[in-house]
């Protein structure tokens, strides 16, 4: 990399800490000498705040000179129900709370076709209530086979045509995923038009298609996914935003706190040599 990522721009999801409280987890990413994080809905104990209120959370954010990038994530925002809908507003309802920025919206994930049409009239019903809120929104394409939603270049084109405010994460495991990434990279991913990039990394050797989130763990020179050389293009086209780690494994069940400050700063070393 010819010139290093600044730590500012590093991020950490909580999926990296599934079993350190919220309070824990701050602490380790402000020692680590970072100062972004991303929280989530589908920690174990079931709530973005872990039961302990949107304030009570934004009070520790603060205390810690944090900022929440993130709440992940509502699913699935392409097919819209009265169900959906109402996980929506709870979600843009502790984003406010929280004082997070953004809320992720991931597409249905389950081998449904959901038409292009469908997908702009439900970005379409839903600006408005981010709006509202103060919220920004980031839609984040999944790159598995049975995703309704694959490509970021789509993606960006869909939130076009929607004329909504939103970005995309985009995210190197997912682009990975994707057989028609590179090709949709070289030809229409605006850099300025993406919120986020998750970074994970996979040293498993199976077949791309054969990958889950269970493969998802930190990088390293192994990384099938190429997770640095997807940053490094990044870069390369101007992209200035945020890097937010979110490893998957049930491997990290099993990581001591130091374990898990070791396993980023490994990885920001390996991004920035």
């Amino acid at each position: 990399m010819s010139q290093k990522i600044s730590r500012d721009r590093f991020c950490i999801n909580r999926k990296i800490a599934p079993n350190l409280t919220v309070n824990q987890f701050f602490t380790l990413v402000k020692d680590l000498g970072i100062n972004k994080v991303e929280i989530r809905n589908d920690m174990k104990g079931g709530s973005v705040t872990d039961g302990l209120g949107g304030e009570k959370i934004r009070e520790l954010a603060n205390q810690h000179a944090l900022t929440i990038e993130t709440i992940n994530a509502v699913y699935p925002f392409n097919q819209l129900s009265a169900e959906v809908l109402e996980k929506t507003r709870g979600l843009l309802k502790d984003a406010r709370e929280t004082g997070a920025k953004a809320l992720v919206l991931c597409p249905l994930n389950d081998g449904t076709v959901v038409s292009s049409e469908q997908t702009v009239a439900a970005l379409k019903t839903l600006a408005p209530l981010f709006a509202e809120y103060g919220i920004e929104g980031l839609v984040e394409p999944l790159g598995f086979p049975q995703s309704s939603l694959r490509s970021a270049a789509l993606a960006q084109q869909l939130i076009k045509q929607a004329d909504v405010p939103f970005k995309i994460v985009l995210d190197t495991f997912h682009h990975h995923l994707y057989e028609g990434a590179e090709q949709d990279f070289a030809g229409g991913v605006d850099v300025n038009r993406i919120g986020l990039v998750h970074l994970s990394g996979v040293t498993d050797t199976r077949p791309t298609a054969e990958l889950t989130d269970e493969e998802r763990i930190m990088l390293s020179a192994d990384d099938m996914l190429q997770s640095k050389r997807q940053v490094q293009r990044l870069e390369e086209r101007g992209y200035t935003g945020t890097y937010a780690f979110e490893p998957f494994s049930s491997v990290m069940e099993a990581w001591s706190e130091a374990d898990i400050a070791r396993e980023i700063r490994t990885s920001i070393d390996y991004l920035n040599h």
